[in-house]
């Protein structure tokens, strides 16, 4: 979808300058792997209108491949509206009707999607319509070890998008354990389940995936696999603005897969995407040079763990 962001960053009822972007979960994460040069092809639909011809444009230029993004004729390209404070950012979102909201479980039919190794969704989608969540129930329907592809499944709780009877933690949680990697912030998943939950508890909330990435803040994330559970703190980041570094960091952590890292250079790679988002006003920003990368993949625990002291100013979401 495209969005709006005051820019410099203040409450959008100051702002006298708004910034146009591109943003949405699943084409942050796409765009955000090609950056890292893993092939992948965003899946979607966007309006006839020049909102339209510019998310599809930037997210092209990105190096995704969205030949197979649609265009839903008398259906708009959804918006969204960010409103920055001192206490976090809020989102305004314009998009009930949205071409977006037209997709429906018969993309699991076509290529790419039968010849994908990995398939990706988050808990934005299911809250769009009935035919969304449609979409992502019969991605998750047949179990994990019989599916021709793996399912990465970001939580994203959105609560604005979900009807207020408290539906979204029942459906979430339902979706999330059926995939093969979920995403999930500590703060998220109290808010979305249990006040008291732990990252421990959480697991045992969620413990059927063979991957579960429990982002605790600026603090750390850990990951829970078969072998135990890895913890690597973040980086020490100065934030500009937070919203969309949870979309980086997932990319960053199947790039990392993608390329046969181990699970906590996986979770280094996660936090270094992650923090070039948080240093720009839209969702999407530069990454440092492949040598700065590397080199940071592969210091010395210790010296990681001196660079990753948390975030200065707000956490990742």
């Amino acid at each position: 979808m495209a969005a709006l962001s005051p820019d410099p960053p203040e409450p959008l009822a100051q702002a006298r300058h708004l910034r146009l972007s591109v943003a949405g979960a699943e084409s942050n994460v796409a765009m955000y792997l090609a950056d890292h040069g893993v092939p992948v092809t965003w899946l979607s639909a966007l309006g006839d209108d020049p909102l339209g011809a510019r998310v599809r444009a930037a997210v092209a230029a990105a190096g995704v491949d969205v030949s197979h993004v649609r265009t839903e004729a008398g259906h708009p390209t959804g918006l969204l509206v960010k409103d920055p404070d001192p206490t976090g950012t809020r989102v305004h979102y314009y998009r009930t009707g949205s071409a977006a909201t037209r997709l429906g479980p018969e993309l699991l039919d076509r290529e790419p999607v039968r010849s994908a190794a990995l398939l990706h969704f988050t808990g934005i989608t299911p809250a769009l319509s009935p035919t969304c969540r449609e979409l992502v129930t019969r991605a998750l329907d047949t179990p994990a070890g019989q599916r021709p592809y793996a399912v990465s499944f970001d939580v994203n709780h959105r609560a604005a998008l979900w009807p207020q009877d408290g539906s979204a933690g029942r459906v979430l949680r339902e979706l999330a354990d059926r995939a093969d990697i979920v995403f999930v912030g500590l703060d998220e998943a109290q808010n979305l389940w249990d006040t008291d939950l732990t990252v421990t508890g959480l697991r045992r909330l969620i413990p059927r995936p063979r991957l579960l990435v429990v982002k605790d803040g600026s603090r750390n994330a850990n990951a829970f696999t078969e072998d135990g559970v890895h913890t690597v703190p973040a980086l020490r980041t100065e934030v500009v603005e937070p919203v969309g570094a949870g979309d980086a960091f997932a990319a960053g952590f199947l790039a990392g897969l993608h390329r046969e890292a181990t699970v906590p250079q996986a979770l280094r790679l996660g936090h270094i995407t992650a923090a070039s988002a948080l240093q720009v006003t839209g969702d999407h920003g530069p990454l440092p040079a492949p040598a700065a990368i590397t080199r940071l993949l592969t210091l010395p625990e210790g010296e990681w763990e001196a660079l990753g002291t948390g975030q200065r100013g707000a956490a990742p979401c």
